[in-house]
């Protein structure tokens, strides 16, 4: 495969393509009203959005916003459906190929095979090597201050520009891009856009484009073997509490000077009896345990469904559905009697 993206765009482009990506963005959403809708006139709705990318004429609509308060307030950004209909052919076809195999083995967010139970068990495996080679150790920790909200949209299009030579595509990219500033914004050269709208599907792989610049100087410049990320939450570990100091300055340097990012107060060095947090569990070489958090939340959903059972609004079969990402949650953890507390696991 030719490392940088060249001449594409009008390749990849197809009705049978933008048909897949739309039966791709409908799965599990058909019952929406706004895909019911666009179900119903499909094909003409499909060549319309072709003929609109094929000559350029394409604009990205606006978003209606709305808040979540889970695990955080969070304010999400939702585009049109045949705008995210154009995200994942994007996506799917482009940015996956080309992007991923860029991407060190430690990252985890948003990749097949990987996720966040593969992260935590990647860290306590290396936590048990790092106990045999060194004894004691050291844990950085680190978490980036609102990192969708700081994302620079400039920095991102000119990381994007270093693989891709498409012009076409670029247009497309940079509509994606810079479809939720404001007009002010669009108009001021010297004006400073950040922020990617969480709910795009294109958001989560431009955020992990982004900080692969991080996961690329951290692992060739400064040479840290043991490395690990999940979005903007990582962790890495070093004989020394002075090397992990080290690390942290010269991290905190390339994130402000590169990326424009900066570390919120959850970074700290840890000594390594002391385990970490990550992706949800509390970790060390021989244990996975649930949060506090985590165990908070997992008692309130399951007493909403045991009083939605009682009532008569959910089957036991609907209920299993319904807790299956908390099952999976409750699986990986070492948590027998609690598991058995709150639910029989098969």
């Amino acid at each position: 495969m030719p490392r940088r993206i060249r001449n594409e765009y009008d390749k990849k482009l197809t009705y049978d393509n933008l048909m897949k990506a739309h039966v791709l963005s409908r799965k599990g959403k058909g019952y929406r009203r706004e895909i019911i809708l666009f179900s119903l006139k499909q094909e003409e709705y499909i060549m319309w959005l072709y003929e609109k990318l094929k000559t350029g004429t394409y604009k990205h609509g606006g978003y209606s916003i709305f808040y979540v308060t889970e695990p955080k307030l969070r304010k999400i950004e939702k585009s049109r459906y045949i705008d995210r209909i154009v995200h994942r052919w994007v996506v799917d076809n482009f940015l996956k190929e080309y992007f991923e195999k860029s991407f060190i083995y430690n990252s985890y967010a948003c990749i097949k095979n990987r996720g966040m139970h593969k992260a935590c068990l990647d860290v306590q495996k290396t936590m048990k090597h790092c106990k045999i080679v060194w004894g004691n150790y050291y844990i950085l920790k680190m978490d980036i201050r609102k990192y969708f909200d700081n994302i620079n949209k400039d920095i991102l299009f000119k990381i994007l520009k270093r693989k891709i030579t498409d012009k076409k595509l670029l247009w497309l990219l940079k509509e994606i891009i810079y479809s939720n500033c404001t007009k002010e914004e669009l108009e001021n050269t010297k004006a400073i856009r950040k922020g990617l709208p969480i709910g795009n599907y294109t958001s989560q792989l431009f955020a992990n484009i982004y900080l692969n610049e991080l996961d690329q100087y951290i692992k060739h410049e400064l040479k840290i073997r043991y490395y690990f990320r999940y979005l903007d939450d990582s962790v890495l570990f070093v004989k020394t509490k002075e090397e992990a100091k080290e690390m942290l300055k010269k991290i905190r340097n390339f994130l402000e000077k590169n990326l424009e990012l900066e570390l919120n107060e959850k970074t700290q060095i840890f000594k390594s009896k002391q385990g970490v947090n990550f992706c949800g569990y509390k970790i060390n070489e021989y244990r996975l345990k649930i949060r506090d958090r985590g165990k908070r939340k997992l008692r309130k959903k399951i007493k909403e469904v045991k009083y939605e059972i009682k009532n008569g609004n959910l089957t036991s079969k609907e209920a299993k559905r319904y807790l299956a990402g908390y099952m999976g949650y409750v699986h990986y953890a070492n948590i027998y009697n609690l598991a058995n507390k709150y639910f029989y696991l098969e």
